[in-house]
């Protein structure tokens, strides 16, 4: 995991002071380059000390070996992409079209990339397993997570699985109660907060149904409640209007959840895309 993914993945669990030093690095990551840790106190409005305890709240024993990693990190990335300026930086003002379009893509590049290959495979493997022995696959996200369970939902659909997007908290709820199949339960939040969204996988799992977790924070409560956490690794921009790289990571995990339930079944998902391809034909000329 990068050290700007672990940033954003633990800003919203730290304390004020420790989440402005955050807030500062993930607006522009040369900050920690740039400036001395007093320089850097100063503009997150904090003090020294607690630029040190946010440098071990992940995972460094202080400021110089941070500044060091993220040093390598920066350069690499910037060799990687052509984006103008120190690479993660915030879209700004000064931004043409064509820096900001960069900046975004190279985001979402790394989205996938870092995601993938952090990805537990035997997690993988188990949450295939939940899906493709379910009769039943119950979805659920609010906002922008929502539309990642729909897309979900529409390829099960199209090989024939029994998927339902559930839109209502209450209607979410009370689905996983009144089960009388092999049923799993798929909560998505990037942040794995969402209330509406943790209390689903919550009475899902006591309730003996399957759950799985799709969010990119460890130590969440959606995490907490899934029988199978998988884990997105990202860098959202501030600059946004709903998810952006957050939604393109779990777009991509959902894809590779779904290419391995698709596997189990190969012989019988090509028919099912074939035919039902064939179905929509004359709706698409």
């Amino acid at each position: 995991m990068s050290i700007q993914s672990t940033i954003e993945a633990a800003a919203s669990t730290l304390p004020p002071s420790l989440a402005r030093v955050a807030a500062a690095i993930q607006e522009n990551p040369s900050v920690v380059i740039d400036k001395t840790i007093n320089e850097l106190a100063e503009e997150s409005h904090t003090s020294v000390a607690s630029v040190v305890r946010f440098c071990r709240a992940i995972g460094f024993s202080g400021y110089a070996p941070l500044r060091m990693a993220l040093a390598t990190e920066l350069g690499k990335e910037a060799a990687q992409f052509s984006a103008r300026g120190a690479f993660g930086s915030e879209i700004s003002d000064d931004d043409t079209l064509r820096e900001a379009v960069s900046k975004l893509a190279a985001l979402e590049l790394l989205a996938i990339e870092e995601t993938v290959a952090r990805l537990d495979f035997t997690v993988l493997e188990a949450a295939i397993d939940a899906v493709d022995g379910a009769d039943r696959i119950l979805l659920f996200g609010i906002g922008a997570s929502q539309f990642v369970a729909e897309d979900l939902a529409h390829k099960l659909l199209r090989v024939g699985r029994n998927a339902h997007v559930l839109s209502d908290p209450h209607e979410a709820i009370a689905a996983t109660v009144l089960h009388t199949s092999p049923t799993v339960a798929i909560g998505f939040s990037h942040a794995g907060a969402t209330v509406e969204t943790v209390r689903f996988l919550q009475t899902a799992r006591a309730n003996g149904v399957a759950t799985i977790a799709v969010t990119s924070a460890k130590d969440s409560p959606l995490a907490q409640a899934a029988d199978h956490a998988l884990f997105t690794e990202v860098r959202e921009s501030s600059f946004r209007a709903g998810a952006m790289v957050s939604r393109i990571a779990q777009l991509a995990l959902v894809d590779c959840l779904f290419i391995g339930i698709a596997k189990r079944r190969y012989a019988e998902t090509v028919d099912a895309l074939q035919r039902t391809r064939e179905a929509t034909r004359a709706l698409r000329d």
